[in-house]
C-alpha cells in the first residue's frame, strides 16, 4: 500500500507542475484483517494550487559628470516589458531647457565626445520623444530652474534595460542648448537637434532593485 501511495504522490506532483487542478485519484483495493475493501483517495479534500508570479523589475543608474560644473544622477527602472521610467536630477545648468539624450556608447575615455551619436538602432532622423520618427535615444529636453537645477521624470518605451536595444552600457548626455526636436530647420536639426556641446555624461549601469 505504501508503494501505491508513493506512486499516487508522484503523480500528483507531476500534475501540479502543468495544471492548476489535481486530477481525481482512482480507487484501489485494500485488505484489512481479511476483509477486502475498496478505498478511494478522491474523498480526501484537496486545496487549489496558488501560483505566485514574481515581477521582474530592473534598475539602472548613471552619474553625470563632465568638464563643467554640471553634474547629476539619473535612475532608470523597468518592470517586465513595460516602459522605462527615467528620473533625472542635474545641477549647475544655466536656466532653461537643455537637450537630454541616450548616446550609443558607454565610452568616456575622451570625455563625453567618445559616447558617439544618439542611440539610433532604427537609423531614423532626430525627433521628439513622442514622434514616430525619432532616435531611440531622443529624450527631449530637461528644464533648469533659476538655481540651475533640472528635475524630470521621463517615461519611454524605446530604451529598455534588457535586450539588444538596452540602455545599459550606453551613456546619457546633457547638452548645452535646447533640443529643437528636429523641427528647427538648422543643419543639425535632424541629427542632433542642434543642442550644442556636451556638458556632462554618465554610463548607464545596472544596480540592485
Amino acid at each position: 500500500m505504501q508503494a501505491a501511495l508513493a506512486a499516487m504522490a508522484a503523480h500528483t506532483i507531476l500534475s501540479a507542475s502543468s495544471q492548476f487542478e489535481v486530477p481525481p485519484f482512482p480507487s484501489f483495493p485494500v485488505t484489512v484483517t481479511g476483509v477486502s475493501q475498496s478505498i478511494s483517495l478522491s474523498a480526501i479534500p484537496s486545496k487549489p494550487f496558488t501560483v505566485v508570479v514574481a515581477t521582474a523589475t530592473k534598475k539602472a543608474v548613471a552619474v553625470l559628470k563632465g568638464n563643467s560644473p554640471v553634474e547629476g544622477v539619473v535612475t532608470l527602472t523597468q518592470q517586465e516589458n513595460g516602459p522605462t521610467t527615467v528620473n533625472v536630477r542635474v545641477t549647475g545648468l544655466t536656466p532653461g531647457p537643455h537637450g537630454f539624450h541616450l548616446h550609443e556608447y558607454g565610452d568616456i575615455t575622451n570625455g563625453c565626445i567618445s559616447t558617439g551619436a544618439h542611440f539610433n538602432p532604427k537609423k531614423l532622423t532626430h525627433g521628439a520623444p513622442a514622434d514616430k520618427i525619432r532616435h531611440a535615444g531622443d529624450l527631449g529636453n530637461i528644464v533648469a530652474n533659476a538655481d540651475g537645477i533640472a528635475e524630470a521624470t521621463i517615461v519611454d518605451y524605446q530604451i529598455p534595460l534588457l535586450g539588444p536595444n538596452s540602455a545599459v552600457g550606453r551613456a546619457l548626455v546633457v547638452h548645452e542648448l535646447e533640443d529643437d526636436l528636429g523641427k528647427g530647420g538648422q543643419e543639425l536639426s535632424l541629427s542632433t537637434g542642434n543642442a550644442g556641446g556636451r556638458l556632462a555624461c554618465g554610463v548607464v549601469g545596472l544596480t540592485p532593485v
